[in-house]
């Protein structure tokens, strides 16, 4: 174990600040723990798995055999089994997007008859949802979302161009939610996000460009939010989020430019929460999570660089919450992602190169957790994932390469394995929950391309 040194700049007193000062990164800093490492578990060889997804403690996902060529298999960390050889003998039906509704899993995959359509199974039964353009053809399928147990979803089909459709819970088939722009012509539907029981998402039509659209599964119901920036240029929602029933997103009104707004799914109940950069200027909110019941998110500005904000839906609860990389430096927060009541990021303070962070939601719980890559260089965490109270993610350092760590306040923060020993990567990818279980995709030095499991500490 050693202690992290602590940035010159950081080690002065703090003293209190008037509201309209910048918050700055606080001295605390968590250690690092170099403990002797646990080991993964091979599940899978050779196989190139991806889409990893939980259904019922059990991962399912596609991968590839010489007798089946790619098809949608599952394990529990046992012997994997094949689901389905959806595409007959070698040939590749290439399961992806794997998604649970209903209780029900569902993906896309290409049986080499019908094209790329909507499938689904339950374990035991596997068959194809609908053949939305008939033939050959393909629906492609994208943007599959459970909203309260019911999958909506995009997809093609000649007469309707690319439209928002959904699974008829009671049905079982597909059907089209509404042709937003009639005929042959897309709506480009994007951005699905469930908030309460309703779908939210941007759509594009020719007369009012993309805006903030809303459904509840009909035609009806599926009518245009707001027309945010008037007339037929572009609003351009993104990073929708649900914070306890209210929407929040990035948008541009033509007038402020790309800041927070929210939304109650009326028009008069969405507006603008804070122009942060006045003017045109934009602050391009990022990254939007909801901690505790208010939205952190990534913003930028000329001052403090790109860095964490904290908003409570109202302008003036909107503020700069931590300047991590003190200055116009940007300490660009991603990747934020709760465990136990704790929110764990990735940012770079100036200091130490991108690392692991967390936050409580409060200034005095928000530090570095570690400097995996010791000095300036950084660790670049990334795909970060909670399995059963222990955060399991990718990092690099120079000796080891890039490889799976886990992290949590009482076990520390070590490797999982450095499954490509030295300064080689194991470039671990897919990393998913799954029946307690950490589930990755990575080459080692002697199982390439394979399925791993590892077991929180």
């Amino acid at each position: 174990m050693f202690p992290i040194p602590l940035p010159r700049r950081w080690r002065r007193r703090h003293s209190v600040r008037r509201p309209s000062a910048p918050l700055r990164a606080r001295p605390a800093l968590d250690q690092f723990e170099d403990r002797a490492a646990p080991s993964a578990t091979l599940v899978m060889a050779g196989s190139a798995p991806t889409g990893l997804a939980d259904y019922q403690g059990t991962l399912y996902f596609a991968a590839t055999t010489p007798a089946d060529g790619r098809e949608l298999w599952r394990t529990d960390g046992s012997a994997p089994q094949l689901v389905a050889d959806i595409a007959a003998g070698s040939a590749d039906s290439a399961p992806a997007l794997l998604t649970v509704a209903n209780g029900k899993l569902y993906f896309t995959a290409d049986d080499g008859t019908h094209g790329r359509e909507l499938w689904v199974t339950d374990g035991t039964t596997t068959n194809m949802v609908s053949d939305i353009d008939v033939g050959s053809g393909s629906a492609a399928p994208q943007n599959l979302l459970n909203v309260s147990g019911t999958l909506y979803f995009t997809a093609f089909d000649p007469d309707h161009g690319r439209e928002l459709w959904k699974v008829d819970p009671t049905t079982g088939e597909a059907v089209l939610v509404r042709d937003i722009v009639r005929g042959s012509e897309s709506s480009l539907v994007g951005n699905l996000t469930a908030v309460d029981g309703r779908l939210f998402f941007r759509a594009n039509t020719a007369s009012r460009g993309f805006e903030l659209w809303k459904s509840d599964g009909t035609a009806a119901t599926t009518r245009r939010v707001r027309d945010i920036n008037p007339g037929p240029s572009d609003s351009s929602p993104g990073s929708l989020t649900n914070v306890n029933g209210t929407l929040f997103f990035r948008a541009e009104d033509g007038q402020h430019g790309r800041e927070l707004w929210r939304s109650d799914g009326t028009k008069a109940g969405t507006f603008m929460v804070k122009d942060i950069v006045p003017g045109a200027g934009s602050s391009s909110p990022e990254n939007l999570t909801n901690v505790g019941g208010a939205v952190f998110f990534m913003a930028g500005t000329a001052a403090d660089g790109l860095e964490l904000w904290r908003s409570d839906g109202t302008a003036a609860g909107t503020n700069l919450f931590l300047d991590i990389n003190p200055g116009p430096g940007s300490s660009s927060p991603s990747l934020m992602t709760e465990v136990n009541g704790l929110f764990y990021f990735a940012a770079n303070d100036g200091e130490h190169g991108r690392e692991l962070w967390v936050t409580d939601g409060t200034l005095t719980g928000t530090h570095i957790v570690s400097d995996i890559a010791p000095g300036s260089a950084g660790s670049n965490p990334r795909s970060l994932v909670n399995v059963n109270g222990t955060l399991f993610f990718a990092a690099t350092t120079a000796d080891q390469g890039e490889e799976v760590w886990q992290s949590s306040p009482t076990a520390g923060t070590s490797i999982v394995d450095d499954l490509n020993p030295g300064p080689a990567s194991s470039n671990p990818s897919w990393l998913t929950a799954s029946g307690g279980k950490l589930f990755f995709a990575a080459d080692s030095d002697i199982d390439p391309a394979s399925l791993w499991m590892a077991l929180p500490t």
